[in-house]
């Protein structure tokens, strides 16, 4: 028998070789783009820990749709930076307020958009919590509750799917009773099922204009623990999630790739505020290469199991895939 003389270095040889046997793919189809959308403002606000992302006004949220759209993005995700804010969040289970009206638009904007609400109360409480605050606490069972509203709310003024982000326990089964009850068998539901309570989010909270003080690690989950994230999104899984989230990204690859192993759900990960900016500004300061950055990144989540990914870099993203 002659020896093995197999070399890799055979399929690296060219371009053409190595796009045939490449395992892992990033496309347009994989992108979410989020979107903030602030009320009572004329122009675009920059946010300067997030150079290149801007707060808009609803006057030009149809125009920001319509421009991702064109780009081939399918999916985006809408953000709220309310103005009616109290301690409950009950702007969003009203049909005129901010969050319904921006499903409204986005979806008038492009009728075929994937229009995608992030579920949670952060953006509309005047203490930034994720609930209603109780004793100190976010109250699970009263946040469930309200919830409930929040979500048929946004159904009935006709979001394409759920994101549930606010990490209480049972929120998937409250939400999927909610909106069945209320006859939208058909609304999918993506939850942010392995949220950690990480320091990647500073730059989310420019975002948002958020004036959270405080922590949220009793309801979101400690970074050092493995098994309780898988846990997290197998009793979301149970539930009924249509999409399991881990969220973020980059730090917790492992986690993503071990929920892929015991999960056939279609698997998103959160391309987070910190590590967009991190790599901004590395860029800025000349010391890294945005674009295959951001390209590497995003081939690690898809090589992980990511099937979605939610990324401030999505438009760009797209603009790069069309020219290679």
């Amino acid at each position: 028998m002659k020896p093995n003389n197999f070399r890799f270095r055979r399929l690296r040889r060219t371009a053409a070789l190595r796009d045939m046997v490449r395992e892992t793919q990033v496309s347009v189809n994989d992108l979410i783009l989020p979107i903030f959308v602030e009320e009572n403002i004329a122009a675009p606000v920059t946010i300067d820990s997030m150079p290149g992302v801007v707060r808009y006004p609803e006057s030009q949220l149809a125009d920001a749709v319509a421009d991702a759209w064109e780009l081939g993005i399918k999916a985006v995700l809408l953000f709220g930076v309310a103005e009616h804010k109290d301690a409950i969040g009950a702007d969003t289970w009203h049909s005129e307020g901010l969050l319904a009206r921006m499903i409204k638009i986005a979806k008038v904007a492009a009728p075929e958009m994937t229009v995608i609400s992030d579920n949670c109360f952060c953006e509309y409480t005047d203490h930034g919590h994720c609930g209603v605050v109780c004793n100190g606490d976010v109250d699970n069972d009263t946040t469930l509750a309200n919830l409930q509203q929040q979500v048929v709310n946004c159904a009935k003024a006709g979001v394409d799917m759920i994101a549930p982000s606010g990490m209480m326990d049972g929120m998937i089964s409250a939400i999927r009773s909610a909106l069945d009850d209320a006859g939208f068998t058909h609304i999918p539901v993506m939850s942010y099922s392995t949220k950690f309570a990480s320091a990647f989010y500073g730059p989310f909270r420019d975002a948002v204009d958020s004036t959270f003080k405080g922590s949220r690690s009793t309801y979101q989950m400690d970074a050092a623990n493995a098994r309780e994230a898988l846990a997290e999104s197998m009793q979301d899984e149970q539930e009924g999630a249509d999409i399991l989230m881990v969220k973020p990204g980059t730090a917790y690859l492992d986690v993503l790739a071990n929920i892929r192993q015991h999960s056939e759900r279609p698997l998103a990960v959160y391309h987070v505020s910190g590590e967009y900016a991190m790599i901004k500004a590395a860029a800025a300061a000349g010391v890294i290469d945005e674009q295959a950055i951001v390209c590497e990144t995003m081939t690690a989540f898809k090589r992980a199991g990511a099937d979605l990914i939610i990324t401030y870099y999505a438009k760009d993203l797209a603009r790069w895939l069309k020219d290679h």
